[in-house]
C-alpha cells in the first residue's frame, strides 16, 4: 500500500492548469480505489481552485466531491495571499499551517508519504 500526498500547485489562469488539477484528482481517486493512504493538498496558487471546484456547475465538481474526504486542506498563508480564505472556509476545507503558515511537506516525507506535485 502506498502513502501519497498529492500536492496541487497549479494556478487557475491557463488551460494547462485545468489539466494538472484533473490529473491530481485522478491520481487521488485511483489511489483511493487501490486502498492507498492518500491525501490531497492545495498549496500556492492552487488554493484558488477550491472555490471553483465546489461550484456544482464546474466540470470537475463531481470528481472533486468524489475525493473530498481525502482533502487534507489548503495552505493558510496562500489562501490569504490569493484572497480566497473566506471561500475556502465556506467550502468546509481545513487550513494547513504546520510550518510558518504553510503545509509541511517535510513532515509528510518524515511520515513516509511520497510527494506528488501537479
Amino acid at each position: 500500500m502506498a502513502k501519497l500526498s498529492v500536492v496541487v500547485l497549479a494556478g487557475t489562469e491557463a488551460h494547462s492548469d485545468l489539466a494538472r488539477v484533473l490529473n491530481a484528482l485522478s491520481l487521488t481517486k485511483e489511489s483511493m480505489e487501490a486502498g492507498d493512504e492518500v491525501e490531497l493538498v492545495f498549496d500556492g496558487a492552487a488554493v484558488g481552485w477550491i472555490p471553483i471546484l465546489v461550484d456544482p456547475e464546474h466540470k470537475l465538481h463531481s470528481m472533486f466531491e468524489g475525493v473530498r474526504d481525502r482533502v487534507a486542506g489548503a495552505c493558510e498563508f496562500c489562501a490569504g495571499a490569493f484572497d480566497v480564505k473566506e471561500e475556502i472556509r465556506a467550502a468546509g476545507i481545513s487550513f494547513l499551517s504546520e510550518y510558518e503558515g504553510h503545509p509541511s511537506l517535510r513532515r509528510r516525507i518524515a511520515d513516509g508519504f511520497q510527494i506528488v506535485t501537479f
